[in-house]
């Protein structure tokens, strides 16, 4: 019995990486293995980074945060402990937003809190 080959699946799955490899330098983008690889690795990168991403902006938000508490002379610590005392609940995605783009309302929260 001759063997039997499934070249259409085969063929469509290479042309399918292929194609999501399209735009890469070099042999990535039209060897079969190393744009499997290259592929293969781009994701868990993806995946790795989808949670730093979180960090980075968490941190990039406390930095603005500090900055304006600075100008209103307070550090940051003591403007998110006093937050928390006065019991008012406000992230820091919103507060670095105020600092940034509404300063009057940012220093009216420092007002409050002082």
């Amino acid at each position: 019995m001759p063997r039997s080959v499934n070249h259409v699946a085969s063929r469509a799955k290479r042309k399918r990486i292929l194609k999501l490899t399209r735009g890469y330098y070099g042999a990535r983008k039209n060897v079969w293995t190393v744009a499997k690889n290259t592929w293969e690795k781009g994701l868990t990168y993806a995946f790795r980074d989808r949670r730093a991403k979180k960090r980075n902006f968490r941190a990039l938000w406390i930095q603005r945060i500090n900055a304006a508490a600075r100008l209103e002379g307070l550090s940051y610590s003591r403007l998110m402990g006093a937050l928390h005392a006065k019991n008012i609940e406000i992230n820091r995605k919103v507060l670095a937003d105020l600092a940034m783009n509404h300063p009057e309302a940012f220093k009216a929260i420092v007002d409050k809190v002082k």
